[in-house]
């Protein structure tokens, strides 16, 4: 029997998309698991591809059954688990084997791997698999980091397997080491923002404009069809005009709102954090997730404190530009923070390319990725994206529109944490002036810390030191 191209570790949701993938596009994969007993039953529903696929009950046939140098695709949990399997697998491979890990991962963790693996010749690739178990089957965003080595290797497979824009393959190599994985947690930390303000949309016409979800539901539909399309405004669409079979009330309406996270966005938050830089609309996304989950405790709190009642001043045309606002601002924190990763570990990110890689197949695919990766690609002020003159143009028509949604929702005690957040980062931004000083002076009054004077190098302090 040939040997297999690439071998998949792991036949859960992703794993078994992303092996059927492969054996669509004629690629002779080897497959096993952990729990043993999974292998016959994904074989008997793999049908007419089954033949594609190799299955193997034993970690050292599973090996044995791969063509050199080998590639091997983990898709298990991140952490312990992952070390747990390189040292199980690290003895039965050779020199210039490739072991990609395409789940979730810290990248820090992902980093320490590749050093290690290094010392054995061996290469360890941390993958973003973006697209969810429908992407993974028909053609994921890829996001990869590792050597030139194992990008060789993969290249030919995962070009073929990615999403396609307009017929380039949503798959690059972004970078050594822990880059892919980077980049990864970036775009969660985009997609928990993205999702937030979708979030804040529909509880303003919900909660402060009596909509019915089919209504809203109707509205995000004829915006996908505008500058605001996007996989997550197709979805929430479609998603708010389900009715639920059981009750037959609005199927959104019987969901618990407190919403589930991984922590692909808190490490987006403690990296940005950790760089000096500031993601606070990303921020502001992953603490309304953690108040989302103190459900009794907010009913508690309506009871006593009372609960949003006033209505807004605000129609769809006004919070279609708001959100437009929103995510522009939103993209633009995002790429900050790639930028400053990129230094602090000298990655040289192309962010161009990575916008580019987004437009298909990822969760956070929308229509302002082309001119996101034009004005990378063009002459870009202090490389900001606020600052391009086709973003700075956007702004200047519909930050007006954001800032009467969130003065509206504020006056009428309705919650908008992400809303609010990019809007008080622009306008932090557009300010020459700030107000930093007194914080700098307050520090030197009380801590001696000393301060830099305007034109003027060196350190010095206050006459309060006299």
């Amino acid at each position: 029997m040939s040997k297999s191209q690439i071998g998949v570790y792991g036949l859960g949701t992703m794993g078994s998309a992303l092996a059927l993938n492969m054996a669509d596009h004629g690629f002779d994969v080897a497959v096993t698991n952990r729990e043993t007993d999974w292998i016959a039953g994904f074989m008997a529903e793999a049908g007419d591809l089954a033949g594609k696929l190799h299955p193997y009950d034993k970690l050292k046939d599973f090996v044995a059954g791969l063509a050199t140098p080998r590639i091997i695709l983990f898709m298990i949990p991140s952490g312990k688990p992952m070390d747990m399997m390189i040292e199980s697998i690290a003895p039965l491979l050779e020199a210039g084997d490739t072991i990609i890990d395409g789940g979730n991962a810290d990248f820090h963790a992902t980093r320490r791997r590749a050093q290690t693996l290094q010392a054995q010749d061996l290469h360890f690739v941390g993958m973003g698999v973006s697209g969810g178990e429908k992407g993974a089957r028909f053609g994921p965003s890829m996001m990869v980091g590792g050597t030139a080595h194992s990008w060789q290797q993969l290249r030919p497979i995962l070009r073929r397997i990615a999403a396609r824009f307009e017929g380039d393959p949503c798959v690059d190599h972004l970078g050594p080491d822990g880059a892919g994985h980077f980049v990864k947690t970036v775009h969660n930390g985009i997609e928990y923002a993205d999702m937030q303000v979708i979030a804040e949309v529909y509880g303003l016409l919900r909660n402060g404009a009596a909509w019915t979800p089919a209504q809203i539901g109707e509205m995000f539909e004829r915006w996908d069809r505008g500058p605001l399309k996007s996989y997550l405004v197709e979805i929430t669409g479609k998603a708010l005009q389900y009715d639920d079979p059981v009750t037959g009330h609005p199927m959104v309406d019987v969901i618990k709102d407190a919403a589930g996270q991984k922590g692909t966005g808190r490490w987006t938050v403690v990296e940005a954090v950790r760089m000096g830089q500031s993601a606070n609309m990303i921020e502001a996304a992953v603490g309304a997730r953690s108040w989302s989950s103190e459900k009794d405790t907010r009913q508690q709190a309506q009871a006593i404190l009372g609960g949003a009642r006033s209505a807004i001043d605000a129609d769809a045309d006004t919070l279609a530009e708001a959100f437009l606002a929103s995510r522009v601002l939103c993209y633009a924190q995002g790429f900050r923070i790639l930028a400053a990763a990129s230094v602090e570990y000298d990655w040289t990110l192309d962010f161009a390319r990575i916008a580019e890689i987004w437009r298909a197949g990822c969760i956070i695919r929308s229509a302002l990725l082309d001119d996101i990766s034009e004005a990378f690609r063009g002459d870009l002020p202090a490389g900001q994206l606020i600052l391009a003159p086709k973003f700075a143009e956007m702004l200047a028509r519909t930050v007006p529109a954001l800032r009467q949604v969130v003065a509206s929702a504020v006056h009428g005690g309705h919650a908008v944490p992400a809303m609010s957040a990019a809007l008080a980062w622009y306008d932090t931004m557009r300010q020459g002036f700030g107000t930093a000083n007194i914080i700098q002076a307050q520090r030197d009054f009380f801590g001696h810390h000393g301060f830099e004077r305007l034109g003027e190098e060196g350190k010095h302090h206050g006459p309060w030191w006299d």
